[in-house]
């Protein structure tokens, strides 16, 4: 009977490579092994969660097809010009309408110095009174209830305090930069005559000229008053010449440039500043002085 470890030993040798081959399985790591997985190692992520905004060097930057308008093609003294016409027309409409406000509060004035007076009904039919000098008067009243009759309408009439001033635009009268009558002005002149002596007879009547800003063109005159006084004894002489007017009612005034009744930095606003008036006084002459020549 062979010694009870002679059987054993095989058994433990046995036992022993079992060992050995499980410590190497597990420990070698075997890619065969089951509990040995190697798991792949994904990159992070840089999007945030839904809730949160992402960072904004993360935001990939979308191509826009908008571009800054180029003012290349744009004509600067074009537009300046247009810029400075526009500032221009604005100022005449601002002076027009500064004229037309103070015409109207010295009509309001004038209406309600009458209700103050306490004027009756139809005195503006009654005579009107006699001046100190021996001549006539009228009330401002009258001057302004009588402006309504004059038939002059291409010319501009507007009551002024307690005389009437009318209009009449020197390009209608004289050559340009002149002082010679057209066949129109004295046309014009004959008309304006015929109106201020039947609403107006014998009435003292100013021949006020004016002119714009611009430089004078004719070098017969060395400045703007030298103008306006050979214009205003123009007219003159040829309503004491051509017409019924005496020349003891009429008197004259030269003005220059320094009565604009507009702004003069439009053509439209020289062209009215170039002017006569023909100013009507609420006093007339004695009777004597405008008797018949």
């Amino acid at each position: 009977m062979p010694p009870l470890h002679s059987h054993r030993q095989p058994a433990r040798r046995a036992t022993a490579l079992a060992a050995a081959a499980v410590f190497v399985f597990v420990a070698g790591g075997c890619v065969s092994n089951p509990f040995n997985k190697q798991e792949s190692l994904a990159p992070p992520s840089l999007e945030p969660p839904p809730s949160v905004a992402a960072p904004a060097h993360t935001i990939p930057h979308a191509s826009s097809s908008f571009a800054p308008p180029s003012y290349a093609d744009v004509d600067g003294p074009k537009l300046e010009a247009a810029l400075v016409r526009t500032q221009q027309e604005s100022q005449v409409m601002q002076d027009e309408i500064a004229a037309l406000r103070d015409q109207l509060a010295s009509t309001s004035s004038q209406l309600a110095q009458a209700r103050v007076s306490g004027m009756p009904p139809g005195a503006a039919d009654k005579p009107p009174r006699t001046s100190s000098d021996g001549g006539m008067s009228t009330t401002p009243v009258v001057m302004q209830s009588a402006m309504t009759q004059l038939k002059l309408p291409e010319l501009q009439s507007r009551f002024d305090g307690a005389v009437i001033r009318i209009d009449i635009p020197a390009d209608r009268l004289f050559d340009d930069g002149t002082a010679n009558l057209l066949p129109e002005g004295a046309a014009v002149l004959t008309q304006v005559s015929n109106e201020l002596e039947r609403v107006y007879p014998g009435h003292f009547i100013g021949i006020e000229g004016h002119v714009d800003t611009e430089p004078l063109q004719n070098a017969s005159w060395t400045s703007p008053h030298q103008l306006t006084a050979a214009r205003s004894a123009a007219v003159f002489d040829f309503l004491t010449t051509r017409t019924s007017m005496h020349e003891n009612q009429l008197f004259l005034v030269a003005h220059g440039a320094n009565h604009p009744l507009v702004s003069n930095a439009t053509s439209v606003g020289r062209a009215r500043n170039r002017r006569v008036e023909l100013v009507v006084y609420p006093d007339r002459a004695a009777a004597t002085e405008t008797a018949g020549r």
